[in-house]
């Protein structure tokens, strides 16, 4: 019996465009998307990368249109990107170290934010993007297992977990029972993350922010407010 395919992640280079390309048995056809400013095209398992790097051609007006238009729409960062820099996640700070070489996702490995990438693409954009994308993959994985966790001790069941990129709140619950979350919140400390999630979570039980919502959220969160104050003080500086 032949073992199943599981999606698998890898990344090429298409003249000045860094690509995240994941490969799934659950596609028939190339999906190109640009979101929050990295790229990134599902495909077929057996796709040669030839004829990935031939979409990526052929759709690179639009793509440069797309990364245009999101970073016209972005805070002016003050990081630099640089090796020696700190960067959060879950409420620590961990240096960047940049690496000469093929080009490779980011890992933190050793306590550091370690990235691969050629000499011609040491530019602060590229690796913002290889940040975020691990920052959002981190996420999902985080925030989905919170979320199976917490939903259990609730008492709740939502119906998917996702990943945004919100420009005023930190998560969303949909009348579908999706729980969205910024992808900033993995930034936070655990506890910060906790509540964030817990928040969602009784938004289930409690479509508004009445007293019986917040009562709700007391009783697995004693120190709501505190966490409230934090996102309000800290998180709204987070720089990335």
């Amino acid at each position: 019996m032949a073992a199943s395919k599981v999606p698998t992640t890898e990344y090429v280079e298409q003249r000045g465009i860094v690509a995240e390309i994941i490969r799934t048995p659950r596609i028939k056809t190339a999906r190109l998307q640009v979101h929050d400013g990295a790229v990134s095209v599902a495909v077929p398992f057996e796709l040669p990368v030839e004829r990935i790097e031939k979409i990526l051609s052929e759709k690179h007006r639009w793509i440069k249109e797309k990364l245009y238009l999101h970073q016209q729409a972005m805070p002016v960062s003050s990081k630099e990107f640089i090796s020696g820099e700190a960067f959060p996640y879950l409420g620590r700070n961990y240096r960047l170290k940049i690496e000469t070489g093929a080009l490779q996702p980011l890992k933190l490995k050793h306590g550091r934010f370690v990235v691969s990438v050629p000499e011609q693409n040491k530019k602060p954009e590229f690796i913002r993007t290889a940040l975020i994308q691990w920052y959002q993959h981190q996420a999902l994985s985080r925030f989905t297992e919170k979320v199976e966790r917490f939903a259990k001790i609730i008492g709740v069941q939502p119906t998917k977990v996702a990943i945004k990129n919100f420009k005023s709140r930190w998560g969303s619950c949909t009348a579908k029972g999706e729980i969205q979350f910024h992808w900033k919140v993995i930034l936070a400390p655990h506890r910060i993350v906790d509540y964030v999630v817990i928040h969602e979570l009784c938004h289930l039980k409690h479509h508004d922010h009445s007293p019986a919502f917040w009562k709700s959220v007391e009783r697995y969160v004693p120190d709501y407010l505190e966490c409230k104050e934090w996102l309000k003080m800290v998180g709204s500086r987070f720089d990335v």
